[in-house]
């Protein structure tokens, strides 16, 4: 072989390798585009289940969950699902957004969440054990609201449960059936429901949202929120 024939040679497989280098980074993504993943609702029996809703807006906390529940769920023509971790960080980083939406759509839109504990959080479980405590006495939002807000304080202790009887004590809850109620793991089952839906609707990290049954791609910006939920009020 020449040395043109060479040449020609290295310049035939450089232009392959950018090609092929170039395809690739088309082809592949670091994380989800925070956009609708299908067009296609999902099962609705496994998205949402008679005990999943509890308040219209998280924020509001005069409203009485059981009363509310029925109301909002048949009022509202948007309903945003998240499936969560308590441990998630991300999750965390998109409660105040969340919050924020609420807060725009007030009256128009039902939120409804739903427990996702990954087993790699080792203290997952027991977070949502305590948000179930606190909303059998009428204060999840409360309790989700502490959860999140003091994620770096109650992950890094090895006994999470002193830091959720304080966070009981101060949102006004009965401590004592609040400690009872969460060692006892009495809400396991309900937990676990919502695990074994997340699964069965091949949910593979947290937060996922659905707006109106449809999956969204990522953790959705403010702006990717009110696009959508904009969408589906404007729709008849």
């Amino acid at each position: 072989m020449n040395q043109e024939s060479k040449v020609l040679l290295i310049i035939g497989l450089i232009t392959v390798l950018i090609i092929g280098g170039g395809i690739g980074l088309l082809g592949h993504s670091s994380s989800p585009s925070p956009t609708p993943s299908s067009t296609t609702p999902v099962n609705q029996q496994l998205l949402i289940r008679p005990d999943s809703f509890r308040t219209t807006l998280p924020i509001d906390q005069s409203v009485n969950p059981q009363t509310a529940a029925t109301s909002s769920a048949q009022l509202t023509k948007v309903t945003i699902v998240e499936f969560g971790d308590f441990e998630c960080p991300a999750c965390a980083q998109a409660e105040p957004v969340v919050k924020q939406v609420m807060r725009e759509y007030q009256g128009k839109v039902t939120y409804v969440f739903r427990n996702f504990p990954l087993p790699q959080h080792q203290y997952a479980m027991v977070a949502a054990e305590a948000a179930e405590a606190a909303g059998a006495q009428g204060k999840f939002w409360q309790m989700y609201d502490k959860l999140y807000s003091n994620q770096n304080q109650w992950v890094q202790n090895s006994k999470p449960m002193d830091y959720f009887s304080q966070y009981a004590q101060q949102i006004g809850l009965n401590t004592n059936q609040f400690t009872a109620d969460v060692n006892g793991n009495k809400y396991q089952d309900k937990i676990q429901q919502d695990y074994s839906d997340a699964v069965a609707l091949q949910i593979s990290y947290t937060p996922t949202f659905y707006i109106n049954g449809v999956q969204m791609n990522g953790t959705p910006t403010l702006q990717q929120f009110q696009t959508q939920i904009n969408a589906n009020l404007s729709t008849k």
